[in-house]
């Protein structure tokens, strides 16, 4: 593990076999990119990381990983963005993509193979969550894969609802000369949705579980209702793909997640994202999970190169 100094900070950097992985943990405990070096000694970027001139606004740089958490999208109360009710009936901020990604963590693991760090929720974070609990972010690095676990513990009286994602930026195209319309998207979704401007899930009936990435239909899409923990996207001329494996313990795969997106048709990058279930899920109840007081819950997700 090497420490190298990138804009007034301190990054790591994790060389695995013929992957590098870059990562600020303190700072949203941000994945900032991953690159492979391939047989003929050029380098493919897999996470995508943009030139930034600060990091004073890491949660708003389009790359990386950022870290949605407690609730992933936008959250709504009775039709009104950036609020959410709790299940004690008050109305409290949250916005979009929660709390965690512009966040301050605390390093607890870092060693050959990856770091965890836990969250440290300012006033403003407390305000939102009013919880007692201690959220982690662990990665692991292995030569041609990523496995990533959010994990919450329960540490206060009250049951606490949570839906987190991941916001993968992947670099997009991988090969010179390639366009969107050479890469397929395969999930095992039995439902898409798109969300309206008042936060209810809108039945989507454009898509397929199996996409061109060159799909329009799919900016902003979510899928769910899997019937398997795996997705997969293709390069179709040459046959390399991203696996992707997510998941949680006692919890049925048909209640995650899978959104994409990107920003236009100019972007570097397209956005796979593994959530827990659907945007505005403490409203909707959709993908709305429960830790009971005392208990830890787990979601992961492994993303391998094929």
């Amino acid at each position: 593990m090497e420490r190298i100094p990138y804009l007034g900070h301190t990054i790591l950097k994790w060389q695995v076999g013929a992957s590098s992985f870059l990562a600020l943990p303190e700072k949203g405990a941000r994945l900032m990119n991953w690159n492979v070096t391939l047989g003929d000694g050029s380098v493919r970027d897999i996470v995508y990381w943009p030139e930034v001139e600060n990091l004073d606004a890491i949660a708003s740089v389009r790359g990386g990983n950022p870290i949605l958490f407690p609730f992933s999208g936008r959250s709504y109360d009775q039709g009104e963005i950036h609020h959410w009710r709790a299940p004690d009936g008050v109305r409290r901020p949250m916005p979009m993509h929660g709390l965690a990604r512009q966040g301050r963590f605390r390093t607890t693991r870092l060693d050959e193979g990856g770091f965890s760090a836990q969250f440290m929720p300012d006033e403003a974070a407390k305000a939102a969550y009013p919880y007692d609990y201690e959220f982690v972010v662990s990665y692991r690095f292995d030569p041609r894969a990523l496995f990533v676990e959010l994990q919450l513990t329960n540490l206060g009286s009250q049951p606490m609802p949570w839906s987190a994602g991941h916001h993968f930026y992947f670099t997009l195209p991988w090969s010179p000369g390639r366009s969107r319309q050479d890469y397929l998207l395969e999930t095992t979704a039995t439902k898409q949705y798109q969300r309206d401007e008042r936060g209810a899930l809108v039945p989507f009936h454009r898509a397929t579980a199996r996409e061109s990435l060159g799909n329009p239909n799919l900016i902003d899409l979510i899928h769910t209702g899997l019937r398997r923990e795996v997705f997969a996207v293709t390069e179709v001329p040459t046959g390399n793909r991203l696996h992707f494996r997510s998941g949680m313990a006692h919890s049925p795969a048909g209640e995650l997640a899978v959104v994409t997106w990107t920003q236009d048709e100019k972007s570097p990058y397209y956005c796979i994202e593994p959530w827990m279930g659907p945007p505005n899920a403490a409203e909707t109840k959709v993908g709305l999970h429960t830790v009971a007081p005392g208990q830890t819950q787990k979601f992961y997700v492994e993303i391998t190169l094929g």
